[in-house]
């Protein structure tokens, strides 16, 4: 992946990144580190945009196999910047919230539809629509030591980032009403039990754990994982029939496809699959 140094905090064409968000390619493994620590990794405009433009170059290249985000600081991400949103329209903060969520939640569509794994790794607060990033992502490997929080009704706010749509098909209805109404902070061992993350580990190994599973999942047919992710978000609209024809038609292309072939030459003749 041909990416040039983040220089700046701003991103002044689709070409740039910014030093808001880091990022390095490891063994196929994009890693994204959300990189505004002060202020808890907030997304501003900026960071916004950059990290659109990495998911999409990631979707597009071949070699990219899996993707790790994370925050740097003691923070995972605390939303969306609300200084940023008050000082672009003081009068009129929703109006900075139009232009946030536009780019923002074209982020959201990129990991959802991302025919990769993505994987977070929660290693503080994930707040408001920095939570929402987070189970957007696949996986969601979180340390001992963060805490979870919806955060935005609280200070008046609805929820962005396809929470509405994430939050309820992860814990139910009712517990989603629970989530939003009480905005209770959801310390590692709840979301666990919740659902809403699939591991929590010590906050030392937290990153060696998330490029392990990174890693793994590297090793899997990652164009079959993407059509059986693609399945699973049709499966929320879909009728039985509908999806049965779909199973139908995906089973068929992957079993074309040299990871289909490679596999199940592999299991013929009794040995591991090699996919990379």
């Amino acid at each position: 992946m041909s990416y040039s140094t983040p220089a700046t905090d701003e991103v002044s064409s689709s070409d740039s990144v910014t030093a808001a968000l880091l990022f390095y390619v490891h063994n196929h493994i994009l890693y994204l580190t959300l990189n505004r620590p002060s202020v808890l990794n907030a997304i501003d405009l900026a960071m916004a945009i950059a990290l659109h433009h990495l998911l999409a170059q990631a979707r597009a290249n071949q070699t990219i196999r899996a993707i790790v985000i994370t925050g740097s600081g003691r923070a995972f991400c605390a939303g969306g910047d609300l200084k940023f949103a008050m000082a672009a329209n003081p009068d009129t903060p929703g109006d900075s919230f139009l232009v946030l969520t536009e780019v923002l939640h074209r982020c959201i569509e990129e990991i959802c539809t991302m025919p990769k794994p993505v994987i977070a790794a929660i290693n503080g607060a994930a707040a408001g629509a920095g939570l929402f990033l987070a189970l957007a992502c696949d996986l969601r490997v979180m340390a001992n030591t963060a805490y979870l929080k919806q955060s935005n009704t609280s200070y008046g706010l609805s929820l962005p980032a396809g929470g509405t749509f994430t939050l309820p098909r992860l814990v139910g209805m009712g517990r989603a009403l629970e989530i939003v109404m009480l905005d209770d902070p959801i310390p590692a061992a709840r979301a666990y039990e919740l659902g809403l993350v699939n591991r929590v580990v010590e906050a030392s190994s937290l990153i060696e754990q998330a490029q392990s599973l990174a890693e793994r999942v590297a090793q899997m047919p990652v164009g079959v994982l993407g059509r059986v992710k693609q399945l699973m978000n049709q499966s929320c609209y879909n009728t039985l029939n509908q999806q049965l024809h779909l199973e139908q038609q995906a089973i068929a292309i992957s079993a074309n496809s040299s990871e289909g072939r490679e596999g199940i030459s592999a299991f013929i003749q009794k040995r591991r699959p090699a996919y990379i």
